[in-house]
């Protein structure tokens, strides 16, 4: 039985100890090749910057580690904060992770939602609207391999990437506007969770556009999982590595920006009862797997707030050993 597979590999929960962190990091290129070696469908890098507890800032340095380490599995970043870079340089740095990748990676274009992070890079968070319509606009044409007019000037961006007509992305975000973009540049537009309001807003959007598109989103049923034979023990072990980015991730909380997953976290109670981090036994992931087919993608999220590596690796080679390995001799 074929299962889709995620490894998410966001780095939080940093140590102090520089050694630490390069063993964090090196093992998380390490597990991608692993999540390779065992059938798992992608592995997925994110974008956070000036993060109290730590988050992996540089997303595109890490996905090229990962393409470099493997030959056939998806890589994607979720969500790319794309405002925050100069367009042509991006569109370079996507081109050639493009091409050594043989077009194995794909991103979503994100406008953030965060203040500090556009002042840490010297942006201007007023006219983050515009500039993301700049950004993808420019993306676009620097990929079409033809001059292009640009800040007075003409120029043509090389090399063109592997992928036609270009790299695949999708507009993300949770705001009418957001959905207007996607279906105004004719991407898929990526909500973090199902918004039907906003997908009849881009639906209509696209029709009047004369576009073809449409509408991705993680579903309910999945969650961030760690594979264990004891989940009640696991659960008093882990819970604070699982707080810990959880609570960081709430504290970013704005009026207006409805994000999936930010609710207060008190304790571990609060932790359980949300779902969306769980720990469960092998014999019940299968159930899932089983009964749910494609509405639950295990995600597995080995190094979420800090876990140790060693620690990390026992749970990632437990589902490989305990559930993918028998729903294969099934």
């Amino acid at each position: 039985m074929l299962v889709p597979t995620a490894l998410r590999l966001n780095l939080t929960g940093h140590s102090d100890d520089p050694q630490e962190e390069s063993l964090r990091y090196r093992a998380a290129i390490e597990m991608a090749g692993f999540a390779e070696a065992n059938g798992f469908g992608v592995v997925s890098v994110e974008e956070h910057h000036c993060a109290e507890n730590g988050w992996l800032p540089s997303p595109l340095t890490m996905a090229g580690a990962i393409i470099g380490r493997t030959n056939r599995i998806a890589v994607s970043t979720a969500a790319l904060l794309v405002t925050l870079y100069d367009p042509v340089r991006l569109a370079e740095e996507i081109a050639i992770l493009d091409l050594i990748s043989g077009g194995r990676f794909s991103f979503v274009a994100g406008l953030g939602y965060r203040p500090t992070e556009y002042a840490a890079l010297d942006k201007d968070w007023a006219s983050r609207g515009a500039r993301m319509d700049h950004v993808i606009e420019t993306l676009l044409a620097a990929w079409s391999g033809e001059p292009f007019e640009y800040n007075g000037e003409t120029i043509r961006v090389t090399p063109v990437p592997l992928t036609k007509p270009h790299p695949p992305f999708a507009i993300g975000g949770m705001s009418k506007a957001a959905a207007l973009r996607a279906a105004r540049f004719g991407l898929p537009f990526y909500p973090p969770m199902e918004m039907p309001e906003l997908t009849v807003i881009y639906q209509e959007e696209l029709e009047r556009n004369g576009k073809q598109g449409g509408v991705f989103y993680p579903t309910e049923e999945n969650s961030m999982i760690f594979i264990d034979e004891d989940p009640e023990r696991a659960w008093q072990e882990l819970a604070p590595y699982f707080l810990r980015e959880s609570q960081e991730y709430a504290s970013w909380k704005r009026e207006g920006v409805p994000r999936p997953g930010e609710q207060a976290v008190l304790d571990i109670d609060d932790l359980r009862a949300q779902k969306r981090y769980e720990i469960i036994h092998p014999d019940e992931c299968i159930e899932r797997i089983r009964t749910q087919g494609p509405n639950f993608t295990p995600c597995l999220h080995p190094l979420c707030g800090g876990i140790p590596v060693e620690r990390a690796w026992q749970g990632l080679e437990l589902y490989v050993d305990k559930v993918l390995g028998p729903l294969r001799e099934a």
